[in-house]
């Protein structure tokens, strides 16, 4: 391969790839290997160039897999993209389905230092949670919290602050949908969340989303750790206010003042999330997270993926790490009923990528799929959770989600992440407030861009000054700080407020 500054200006992923990676931008004319073939085309760092002449209906292979087809021939040194690159419709079975081993954990003195929970839960925060049941009591929550915040008095008791947790809806939906269930196990979840201390739960009163049928649906019975009200009883906007800033500090200070203490790893739920890919993200932050994400899982901790459009072609890697045939089942069932509903809403899963994927150098989903898949390591697949269902058991998880970023972290906040984990190739800007998030740059250009968003540039890979592997230690290591305390920069620039956004299926009457 041709080396710009000790790096190669196109890159072969897999021996059997019949496409390059640019490693930078390529001028028509730059050498693309070692023979002295020659780009045709000016192509952008990230896309793909043919190493080979492939004719139209080839497969075209990347990280050794299909990515799709040819859709007319292609020259060697051609831009490979979405001009020239056609679909390629797969169909998965569980037909010789044999079951993985299960990833045992190692025997593991490492720990975090996190606020030990009275039902066993560790944090890694310390936050006091205002929740609203519908859109009508989300103003309400916004100004307890406010004013709290603004008063100074939580933090002086050790907390890090009120957060007031809000969404769009909660009315106007019919109660045996998808959408309702989806809705009730994300406001319980964030209600018994473990970065959360105690939290306030504030309803209408007139709302689909009744509060009390809520709290005693999801068993939410620990009153030391819950409150809840509905406006209209405590008698409107004001009484309300105060209502809920007397009771949060009246908890807080009858709470033991809060103390981080060691905890084993095993205590720790990392959600894996990736947004803004482009055509590194599969060769960089996304392979050196799973490297992190297989340390989790071996010191005894667990991880979640999610995303369940952005899976579709590349599930049969998932399904060779199921543990039993009932957990690949589930995962196989999970995109039968994403092929449905996109089919009846007039879309089709491959869709994806966005715009910005494509111009980050993505031509199909299935692409964007391999490279996503990726952040999952190489540990057995436990278990397959529905969105926002409680995780239950350790080890590597896949929850289903759309592939919304904020919708899809909402729901692996709910299952029960105390920190976040995300790679972004065009640059993301989020924060999951009562999870930290750790931000994981694909490549060294956007990194430098906007080094203040971002906490580990994952473009040094691609650079040829560090491995996936130490890179993923890296990555490993960020992870125990920030669970200890440490700020992650989304915390520092104030993120976290306004990314909670439950999944809304179904009609809204």
């Amino acid at each position: 391969m041709q080396l710009i500054n000790n790096t190669p200006a196109v890159i072969r992923l897999h021996p059997q790839d019949n496409v390059g990676v640019a490693t930078r931008a390529l001028p028509q004319g730059m050498p693309i290997d070692d023979d002295s073939n020659l780009s045709l085309q000016n192509i952008d760092a990230g896309h793909k160039v043919a190493l080979k002449a492939i004719a139209a209906g080839d497969s075209i292979t990347k990280y050794g897999q299909v990515i799709g087809n040819a859709s007319c021939d292609i020259a060697q040194g051609e831009h490979v993209h979405t001009h020239n690159v056609s679909m390629l419709e797969r169909t998965t079975s569980l037909e010789g389905f044999s079951p993985a081993l299960t990833t045992s954990a190692e025997s593991s003195t490492s720990h975090f230092n996190g606020y030990l929970r009275s039902d066993g839960q560790t944090g890694t925060r310390n936050y006091i949670g205002i929740l609203s049941t519908v859109n009508c009591s989300a103003t309400v929550a916004k100004m307890a919290a406010e004013q709290l915040n603004a008063s100074g008095e939580v933090e002086a008791l050790g907390y890090d602050g009120v957060v007031p947790v809000t969404h769009g809806s909660g009315c106007a939906m019919n109660t045996e949908t998808e959408g309702f269930a989806f809705l009730e196990r994300v406001i319980a979840g964030y209600a018994r969340h473990p970065n959360f201390a105690f939290v306030l739960i504030i309803g209408l009163g007139c709302e689909t989303n009744q509060v009390k049928q809520l709290v005693e649906k999801s068993g939410l019975s620990d009153t030391s750790r819950l409150y809840y009200f509905n406006i209209q009883d405590i008698g409107g906007t004001r009484a309300s206010i105060e209502l809920a800033r007397n009771k949060i500090l009246d908890m807080a200070h009858t709470q033991p003042r809060p103390v981080r203490q060691p905890s084993p790893l095993s205590n720790l739920t990392v959600a894996l999330q990736c947004g803004g890919s482009d055509g590194y993200s599969g060769i960089t932050a996304n392979p050196a997270l799973g490297h992190a994400a297989d340390l989790i899982v071996k010191h005894g901790g667990s991880v979640i993926l999610s995303e369940t459009p952005e899976i579709y072609g590349a599930e049969h890697l998932l399904l060779d790490r199921a543990v039993s045939k009932e957990v690949a089942g589930k995962l196989l069932d999970r995109i039968a009923w994403w092929k449905h509903y996109t089919e009846i809403n007039g879309a089709e899963l491959n869709n994806n990528p966005s715009p910005g994927n494509k111009a980050g150098g993505l031509s199909t989903i299935l692409e964007k799929s391999l490279g996503a898949v990726a952040k999952g390591g190489s540990t057995s697949l436990n278990d397959v959770l529905e969105y926002a269902q409680p995780r239950t058991r350790s080890g590597f998880n896949f929850m289903d989600s759309p592939g919304y970023d904020p919708v899809s972290v909402t729901g692996q906040i709910a299952s029960g992440s105390n920190m976040v984990c995300f790679t972004t190739g065009r640059g993301s800007v989020s924060g999951y407030k009562p999870a930290p998030s750790i931000k994981l740059a694909t490549n060294t250009t956007m990194y430098e861009r906007m080094a203040e968003d971002m906490d580990i540039n994952c473009g040094v890979i691609a650079d040829g000054t560090a491995s996936v592997e130490e890179v993923g230690e890296m990555i490993f290591e960020k992870i125990i700080a920030v669970a200890s305390g440490e700020l992650s920069v989304s915390e520092t620039l104030g993120y976290g407020n306004n990314e909670f956004v439950p999944w809304m299926v179904g009609a809204v009457t």
